[in-house]
């Protein structure tokens, strides 16, 4: 230990302390801010990658043009390949909630869009709550 410090020392570096679990420990000789740097580096390339189960939404309203749903389609494209959960929103207001046939239809129709463009699989059912629909869907 002290020769590998001695010799830290004449190339003007830092000992570095890689692991203690073994005998004796494993050290490197280089600069400790260049090694915070490296660490911080592949500390935040982890998370990139780890990152990607978001679960993003997308709104759809009671009386839709099949245009705006294309695009709402699009848009869950977008989501589901960067790795995605998306949740489906159907709000509905006043007398609309009690013709939820026909936002069960808008949703469907919505679905069959987005099967044109993607394949998904359905994470959680299309589901009756006080405000609405909602359902959960990702990447197959």
């Amino acid at each position: 230990m002290e020769e590998a410090l001695q010799k830290a020392e004449e190339r003007n570096l830092d000992l570095i302390q890689v692991t203690d679990k073994v005998e004796p420990p494993v050290c490197k000789i280089m600069d400790y801010g260049k090694f915070l740097y490296q660490q911080k580096k592949k500390e935040k390339e982890a998370s990139k990658k780890q990152r990607g189960g978001e679960l993003k939404g997308i709104r759809l309203r009671f009386n839709m043009a099949e245009h705006d749903l294309k695009v709402r389609a699009r848009q869950a494209e977008e989501f589901l390949k960067a790795g995605n959960k998306v949740r489906i929103e159907m709000r509905l207001f006043g007398r609309e909630k009690a013709l939820g046939e026909h936002a069960k239809e808008k949703v469907n129709q919505f679905l069959a869009i987005l099967q044109g463009l993607i394949t998904y699989k359905i994470e959680r059912e299309l589901k009756r709550e006080f405000q609405g629909f909602n359902m959960i869907i990702s990447k197959a």
